[in-house]
């Protein structure tokens, strides 16, 4: 395959990956029919970069300026067709043992979307080592994307070590942006490692130096944090600030904010927060369709099995990224808790954040297996894990 071609076929999958499934093709009707209605449009410069990418005409600065964007508007929109776009941009150089740094960065975080935890940190290693060649702002990303995907999988000894490298003397000329971030990094882990108090007293000091556009991005964190913590309160005020700003906040803190008015049973505001035209991601369709069923309304089967649909799809492809949504979907929509623990317990060998955490103990004891709380039971006894939601569902689960 020329790199030409390479583009066109990732982008066509992407393209299949997201586009809602059906059981079977169907040609349209006639050439006006709508088959899928975008969330969002391109800039004209960004559909011109497109277009010298179709024609593979994109120097290595346009490339990444084009992988960046698109990675960016993958976050907030959820489309996972950018990251085919990113992919597709970066082709000429992605197969590469030895690519230049920034795309091997790019490489790194893709690899990351796609939840290929080991190969991005393969690519994660070499940038975050003191090297004159590798810019020292693309060192300092590696350090943080490498903390972040080795906390993911509860590596959290080795995130923490990644933290404190990048607060070191080392990056100080970088600036406080720098600094900043990486103490967020090793208070998020503090409060994972049994001092969630002293942790948020942290997070509090350096909240002022966060804000950006209008939304404090360290909000969702010190939210997230309070839910663990088993502070209402704080949770609310946090969450709705790192919500709300002059643009719509990402799919990530839009479904956090859901999960924490679902758990109140707050059907209502989950329906405002998350409207149908603004929320066709995988994760904000899934927390739509759980307040659709909690108030029983006539859309919810629906929608039920659209995104039962594209979870098969998904497997056909070989798409692991979704397998705690598809368990989410199994336990909170579908009612099959059975089903919805042999995903959950599939999805903690991968990945141990404390959503996963959650969602493994929801569905053990929904499903009368206690016994599969054993893993998490022993993660938690190792790391100090401390979340007062696990300790609400089974005291067992203190560590």
């Amino acid at each position: 395959m020329t790199p030409t071609r390479t583009v066109y076929f990732l982008a066509l999958l992407m393209v299949l990956a997201w586009a809602p499934a059906t059981a079977a093709p169907r040609t349209p009707s006639s050439d006006d029919e709508v088959l899928l209605r975008l969330p969002y449009r391109l800039a004209p410069a960004a559909r011109a970069q497109q277009a010298s990418l179709a024609h593979g005409a994109l120097t290595l600065s346009q490339a990444l300026q084009l992988a960046h964007e698109a990675i960016a508007r993958s976050r907030r929109f959820g489309d996972p067709r950018e990251l085919g776009l990113a992919q597709a941009a970066l082709a000429p150089w992605w197969s590469l043992p030895a690519p230049p740094a920034e795309v091997r960065l790019l490489r790194a975080t893709l690899r990351q979307s796609q939840h290929d935890f080991a190969a991005a940190l393969a690519d994660l290693g070499p940038l975050a080592q003191p090297d004159p060649l590798t810019p020292p702002a693309v060192q300092a990303q590696a350090l943080l994307t490498q903390a972040t995907v080795l906390q993911v999988t509860g590596q959290l000894d080795a995130a923490r070590a990644s933290c404190q490298e990048l607060a070191s003397a080392r990056f100080a000329a970088l600036g406080a942006g720098v600094a900043g971030t990486a103490q967020v990094c090793l208070q998020e882990l503090r409060s994972l490692r049994g001092q969630p108090q002293e942790a948020e007293a942290a997070l509090a000091a350096l909240a002022p130096l966060a804000a950006r556009d209008g939304r404090s991005w360290l909000a969702l964190v010190r939210a997230e944090l309070a839910e663990r913590r088993g502070d209402p309160t704080a949770a609310q005020a946090l969450y709705r600030r790192a919500v709300q700003g002059p643009e719509p906040a990402d799919v990530y803190a839009r479904a956090a904010y859901a999960d924490w008015l679902l758990q109140g049973r707050r059907n209502a505001e989950v329906l405002a927060l998350l409207p149908e035209q603004d929320s066709q991601a995988d994760a904000l369709l899934l927390r739509r369709a759980i307040a659709l069923g909690a108030v029983q309304s006539p859309q919810a089967p629906a929608l039920a099995q659209t995104l039962a649909a594209r979870f098969a799809a998904a497997r056909a492809r070989g798409d692991s990224t979704h397998v705690r949504e598809e368990a989410r979907m199994l336990l909170d929509v579908a009612g099959q808790p059975a089903a919805a623990l042999a995903l959950a317990q599939d999805n903690w060998r991968r990945q141990k954040e404390p959503a996963d955490a959650l969602l493994l103990a929801r569905a053990a004891l929904a499903a009368g297996q206690p016994q599969a709380l054993a893993p998490l039971r022993a993660f938690v006894q190792s790391t100090g894990w401390a979340d007062a939601r696990l300790v609400a569902l089974d005291r067992s689960l203190r560590p």
